[in-house]
Order: C-alpha cells, then structure tokens, then sequence
C-alpha cells in the first residue's frame, strides 16, 4: 500500500491494515480549495499536520467545511518535496496510546502545499492570489516562537530581517517579512479583513506575531515602501485581526516502532527523513491522543466552525487563563521538574521516571498540592481534571518517545514563569512562599542538573540553553561530595529576578534551596536520599 491518492483507491487493504479512511472526495475538496482558499498555514510540520490538518479533516467529514488548508513553508522547502508532493499531500496520522495500541487514519485536508519564495513568480503570484481573495479567511502559523523574533539578544536587527527591511514588499526572504508583504497584497487590493492566527505555544502568541507585523511594516514606512494608512491597516481589529491561543499536544519527532509497525502492515516506503535544515520528518506523525486548542474568536471576515471540531473558541481573558493554568501549574512545571531529574537519575524517557515512586510524588506535590490553591482557573476547563490527565495519562504513556534531555533544553528561560508564578501567587496570598516544599526541591534539582554530573558521581552532558555558560561560571568551584564549597554561590543565581520572577531570598526561599541543594551534591546517591527523605 502507497499512500497516495491512487494508493487509497485500494480501500479494502488499507481497512485490513486498520486505517481510517477520508469519506469525503479529497480530490473534490482540493479543487474547491485551490479555486478560492479561505484557510492558509504557515509551518508545515509534525503538529500542524496531525492536528491543525487533524481538525479541518473532521470539519469536512462532518460537512461543516468544503475546503481544506492551503500548506506554506517559509523555511524548509525540503519538507515540500520530500514529504508533501510525493505523498499527494497526504498524512498518515498515528494516535499512540498508553495501552500500546494505536490509532491510524489518513488525513486529506491538506490540499495544496506551496514554497514562500517571493524569488519564484509562480509560486509568490499563487501567494498572492490566495490574498488577495476577498472570501479568504485566516492564517494560522506554527513556526516556533523563534519564527516571530526580528533582533538579536543585543537589540539589533538580525542580518535576515536587515536585509528583508532593506530589500522591502517585492523581496521577502523570512516568515515575518513574507507575511506582511502578503498583507500589504490584501491591503492594496482592497483593505479586505483577515485574521492572522499563532497556534504557536507561547505566551500572547497573537501579541507577539502582531508585533512583528507591524514593526516590519514601520520599518518599510521609513524607507518609502508602504504608505502610513497600511500601518493603520494592521492595527484595526476590524480588518487585521492577531487573535491569541493556547496550544497543546505532545507531537514527538517520527518514532522507529511506529514505522515498523506500519511497514508490517504492508503501508510502504514510511521511512524518516533528515532535511538539509535538519528536520527529522515522515510521511506518517505520531502523537498522543489528548489535545487542547483555545483561541480567540476574533474573525473581522468570518471563520470555520473550529468549535464543531473540538476548539474552544472563547474570550482573549480566557485564553490567558488557560495558557496560565497549563504553564504554571499543569504541565510545564511537571515537565521541568522531571526533565532535570530525569537527567541526573540517568533515565531516556519521561513516561518511565512515572515508575518512580519519588518522581511521581514530586509532580503531584507541585501540581495538584502546590500549584492548586493558586491556580487561573479558566472556567472552560478544570484545572483539577487537567493536571490529573497530564499525570495520569499524558506523562506516563510508555509509548510516548519524549525524553528529559529535550525536556531540559533552556530551562534558565522557563523556571521563572513554571515556578516564578506560583511563587508570586503565594507571596500574594501568604506574604511569603515559605509554605512551599515540592518547588524548592524542583529549583534545587535543576541547580544540581547544571553541575554536569549525575547522582553516580558521573560526567552527563547538560542540553542547550542560552544562559548555560554563565550559570557554569556562577557555580565553578563547587565539588561533588564537598557542600562546604558552596559557600555563597548559589546567592547571585537564586536572588536573580530575571530567571526567577523574584529574588528567591526575599520571598522566603533562598536559604531552603541552598539547604537543599547542599544535601544533594553529599556524594554519590545524595539526589535519590534527598527525595526519598522528603518525598518518600
């Protein structure tokens, strides 16, 4: 079996192999799609296809919606030609479940894929066919957060996004700069309304990717290229809408077992590929079944019934409240905590430190015990219910290949909302954070992660993070095995808002991390005594 528009004429096969079928015309629906698009995506990976691509797919079976999304890659073209086109723009789309078994289904509303490159005519005119649609509707966007980020740590414009303000509308080269000449496309044909949508997971994504917009626009004003009512343009809701949302879903890269699987099946050639920009990508996405997708409904020129196909569509209030209750209490904090114990208790994969009877009594303590009586509650979801799927279910899922090393990667630039907010919270309501337990330990463990050496007394190898050799220098000259060493150390990282939130002596902490701390680097098993005397 090919997964190809000819392969599926084979449907008996591919029902044997248990694999759910589109029963719409996929070949209809790209048609309709291609006439008069009204939903364009830019990024076109793992998350989108699985589950943005996931969404549309259920909108059209249940006759809600008579077109699918228009793809666009503004990075990695090889992703077009190596995982679009030879596949018909088909997805096989894998749910793994925490019982090992698995969900198949082909995905087909992912109708047209198209190159951003504003340097080829044909593809840059379809682009601008697409926008200059009066019918058309939305972009949505996974790109990253990195994909919106316009200056370096120093201020300045990258050389990227210098060159695109310089070369202006005709010659885009990056996301930011290609969106906002497709926009100034839609402007001069006729002020049309749009609504410009992150599904990325970050915080105020729509707060962030209008920024961009407009500060590139400012930029192309100065030179002459774009006149002063495009600015106002873009920041009248009435017509350029930036609306804000929180995403969640799990989406490993591609996992070995799932292709074996499928190759057993007889579905055929479903091998990974490693692009040129190094993107590790498949005709097939794993990923685990539980998904969450809030957005503000601000639409100015009208929008799918996402809602029919499990969105919530709600208020911008709301959606930061639930992005609130997922980052400060829910998930992330979890994650964090596992991920850098995980790396120092040597173990390769989230879901089996789970099996860990102190691992697993840490992230309950942090979730439901401490971050419950400060949490958002956002009214559409319940808090409570959440965090007990993400324990329950999400984190322990064995056939879920996430591991704490890429967990762990930038943690400098997480701690202060994954802990930094429950710690305000309760300063707020207590006066201090003195009543909290589990987060100290959690902030001590990734102290104790940065020194590189694991609870053997072995050398590890500590993932990428941007603040990671000047937090090296901070703790140099403490010793495994000697906590007399640590002396005043720890005093410049932990009174330090900028990674905190707040200087962690003020509020109570300070002291009760460096205690913990000191019992963790004793010697070799110190990290397993320390949780097991406060966790055990």
């Amino acid at each position: 079996m090919h997964l190809t528009l000819d392969g599926l004429k084979d449907k008996e096969a591919w029902q044997k192999a248990g694999v759910k079928l589109p029963a719409y015309d996929i070949e209809k629906v790209a048609e309709n799609t291609k006439k008069s698009p009204v939903w364009v995506h830019f990024g076109i990976g793992n998350i989108f296809r699985i589950f943005i691509g996931g969404i549309a797919d259920r909108l059209i079976e249940e006759g809600a919606l008579d077109k699918g999304i228009t793809c666009v890659e503004t990075f990695d073209f090889d992703v077009v030609d190596k995982i679009y086109t030879p596949y018909d723009n088909l997805v096989l789309g894998v749910t793994l479940k925490a019982d090992g078994s698995t969900e198949k289904q082909v995905i087909g509303s992912l109708t047209e894929a198209i190159k951003a490159q504003s340097q080829v005519p044909a593809d840059w005119n379809r682009l601008k066919e697409i926008f200059t649609n009066p019918d058309f509707q939305m972009a949505s966007f996974t790109i990253t957060e990195k994909g919106y980020a316009l200056k370096n740590a120093s201020g300045e414009y990258f050389p990227f996004v210098q060159a695109d303000i310089d070369n202006g509308p005709e010659k885009p080269g990056a996301a930011m700069a290609i969106v906002t000449a497709l926009l100034f496309e839609r402007f001069k044909a006729g002020k049309y309304p749009v609504a410009i949508v992150s599904c990325d997971n970050c915080s105020h994504n729509g707060e962030k990717l209008m920024s961009s917009i407009v500060t590139m626009a400012e930029e192309w004003e100065k030179k002459g290229f774009v006149p002063a009512d495009f600015i106002s343009y873009l920041k009248d809701e009435k017509f350029v809408a930036f609306p804000w949302s929180m995403i969640d879903k799990i989406t490993p890269r591609p996992a070995e077992s799932v292709e074996a699987e499928l190759e057993k099946l007889g579905i055929e050639d479903m091998a990974p590929v490693i692009t040129s920009k190094r993107t590790y990508i498949a005709p097939f996405v794993n990923a685990e079944g539980p998904q969450y997708l809030v957005i503000e409904d601000k639409f100015p020129n009208g929008r799918p019934a996402l809602e029919k196909a499990g969105v919530y569509m709600t208020d911008r209030d709301t959606v930061n409240k639930v992005e609130r209750m997922k980052v400060t209490t829910c998930l992330n904090p979890l994650h964090t905590a596992l991920a850098v114990y995980g790396c120092v208790l040597g173990y390769d994969l989230i879901a089996d430190e789970m099996k860990d009877k102190e691992l697993k009594e840490l992230v309950h303590r942090i979730g439901p015990v401490e971050g419950m009586p400060v949490v958002t509650d956002p009214g559409i979801l319940s808090p409570e219910a959440f965090v007990n799927e993400v324990i329950n279910e999400r984190i322990p899922n064995p056939f879920m290949p996430d591991t704490p090393q890429r967990i762990a990667t930038d943690t400098s630039q997480k701690v202060g909302i994954r802990y930094g907010e429950t710690i305000k919270s309760y300063v707020a309501k207590y006066g201090d954070a003195k009543k909290l337990e589990a987060i100290p330990l959690a902030i001590a463990g990734w102290l104790r992660y940065l020194l590189g050496i694991n609870d053997n007394g072995e050398a590890f190898e500590r993932s990428s993070d941007p603040m990671l050799d000047s937090l090296t220098e901070a703790l140099s000259g403490i010793e495994f095995g000697k906590p007399e060493t640590v002396g005043d150390k720890l005093k410049p990282v932990l009174s330090n808002a900028n990674i905190f939130g707040s200087d962690l002596y003020q509020v109570g902490l300070g002291e009760r991390i460096e205690e913990l701390f000191k019992e963790e680097i004793a010697g070799a098993g110190a990290v397993r005594a320390t949780l097991v005397k406060y966790l055990g």
